[in-house]
């Protein structure tokens, strides 16, 4: 696929391959390059001025992972630390180290925010607009593959509802994604609304920091599964002490793949059963007397929305040693002195810290125009649950919303260098999945998941259909023989020259693929 640069391109850098973002996806994506396609020049554009996406945004209290770093780290770089539930920190020195080892750094591009994308099929290039720097001033690059590796959310400001009254508090207000190093708490009387894992984890990293508040309320719409896990994983790290490094990871890695697609299994199939064990195991941590009913019996069956870690119980602990406590209601509205709830109750806060949660988003938010037609991510399908029907020579990372990120990740990096190589094996220049033709695919949700940011965003979110390449498994035993082992030419994926096109006018302005939900 390297050639030059396509003829009349507009002025700029031209590389084969441009990846945006150098986070955790973006990061594996210049080492598998660099590894399975040494011949394909490539550039990480990264919005932000340092590596690390999320591990290097986030810097409220306790920040960590919310799953084991022996599947969260990549396949190709072993965890070593001793605890396989990491802080932030460590986890964001993973991430250097691997950039620092294979040389990924030097291919990055700090302060470059994409804005839009348009592919040009008769060069079949992709001309991408970027802002660069503090002033925003404009850049063009072309490629002949974009790979968008930016996440799932809006870096630029987290979900928080519009409550009645929020102007008339007097207090603080915080969102985790915009956490201020030097917010004061020491003291204080604090409420975090949210019941998720930034909550979980925001409740005993304060209470357990040097200066702690007075006494920390965990407000509550909805509870949530919890479930208690050790920080460090003692099977592990004696298997690490008695085998070579890698075969010791590689083991634990599947072991731990293995478990949870186990559990994830046996929540769908017997839901109430995995419903009596979890809220079981909570009881045991906070005692029969505790309102396990009201503060930790959701209403929804396990694994619909994503189960809460408590490494080391911090939280059950914090909560019985009466530091934090739970309140389960709905709010009224604000009050200069804290939150009135629609039981009449009144919350006294100093400070009110908003953990209810992200703004998705896919590919970055950017705008995407293919032959001069705009592309709507929220009406089109998804081949492998990665690439767009209609959409040429461009792939996303989207990760597990059941299982860890990195997992999947990995997956996709392997599957577009095995796709750029054999494009460049057969000479194509162009890889395009397509809908069957005179056959009908049934549109489906694109995750079967029913946490509020999902549905917030179900109109941006894509479908997946109801067979074959067109499903989104979320099932990785099932996605390394569908992308790291599945032959790359299958009946939806069509290659071909660069070739013209009818342009689309500026009046035409459906997307390409456009379809109809029942």
């Amino acid at each position: 696929m390297a050639r030059d640069n396509p003829p009349n391109s507009v002025l700029g850098e031209h590389f084969d391959v441009l990846v945006v973002g150098a986070g955790i996806s973006g990061i594996g994506a210049g080492y598998f390059l660099q590894k399975n396609c040494p011949d394909e020049s490539y550039a990480i554009l990264e919005n932000r001025e340092n590596i690390g996406g999320t591990w290097d945004l986030f810097r409220y209290p306790g920040i960590r992972s919310d799953s084991d770093m022996f599947t969260l780290g990549y396949s190709f770089k072993p965890w070593t630390d001793q605890k396989a539930i990491a802080d932030g920190p460590s986890i964001l020195n993973y991430l250097d180290e691997t950039a620092t080892e294979h040389g990924i750094h030097d291919k990055i591009r700090f302060r470059h925010k994409v804005k839009a994308a348009s592919w040009d099929s008769e060069t079949a290039t992709w001309t991408v607009d970027v802002e660069t720097g503090e002033n925003a001033e404009p850049a063009t690059y072309t490629c002949n593959f974009l790979f968008m590796c930016s996440g799932y959310y809006d870096y630029d400001g987290g979900y928080t509802p519009d409550w009645k009254g929020m102007a008339d508090y007097r207090g603080t207000l915080v969102h985790p994604q915009l956490w201020p190093q030097d917010l004061d708490y020491a003291g204080k009387k604090v409420v975090v609304i949210g019941s998720g894992a930034t909550a979980v984890t925001l409740v005993p990293a304060m209470l357990d920091g040097e200066n702690p508040p007075e006494h920390v309320t965990m407000l509550q719409r909805t509870p949530t599964y919890m479930v208690s896990r050790p920080s460090e994983d003692r099977t592990a790290n004696i298997l690490r002490k008695i085998l070579p490094a890698k075969l010791a990871y590689r083991l634990i890695r599947w072991r731990n793949v293995l478990m949870q697609q186990l559990v994830f299994g046996r929540a769908r199939s017997k839901p109430d059963k995995v419903k009596k064990t979890l809220i079981g195991m909570v009881s045991k941590e906070l005692g029969e007397d505790y309102d396990i009913e009201t503060h930790f019996d959701p209403p929804y069956n396990p694994w619909e929305q994503r189960l809460c870690l408590v490494p080391d119980s911090d939280f059950f602990r914090v909560i019985n040693e009466g530091k934090s406590s739970i309140v389960t209601d709905h709010i009224d509205r604000f009050t200069p002195n804290g939150i009135k709830l629609k039981s009449g109750e009144e919350l006294e806060a100093d400070i009110v810290v908003t953990a209810t949660g992200l703004n998705l988003q896919m590919a970055g938010g950017i705008e995407i125009e293919v032959d001069g037609r705009p592309i709507n991510f929220g009406d089109s399908f998804t081949y492998k649950a990665m690439m767009f029907a209609d959409v040429p020579n461009f792939a996303i990372s989207f990760g597990y919303t059941n299982a860890s990120w990195t997992l999947r990740a990995d997956l996709t990096c392997e599957y577009v260098t095995r796709l750029l190589n054999h494009m460049d094996k057969i000479g194509a220049e162009i890889a395009v999945p397509r809908l069957p033709k005179g056959e009908e695919i049934k549109p489906m949700p694109w995750v079967d998941f029913s946490s509020g940011y999902f549905k917030r965003a179900e109109d941006k979110l894509p479908w997946q259909g109801d067979r074959g390449v067109w499903r989104n498994l979320q099932n990785y035993p099932k996605d390394v023989k569908e992308l790291r082992k599945a032959p790359v030419v299958d009946e939806a994926m069509e290659f071909s020259k660069a070739r013209k096109v009818e342009r689309a006018s500026a009046s035409e302005d459906e997307p390409v693929t456009a379809i109809a939900a029942e």
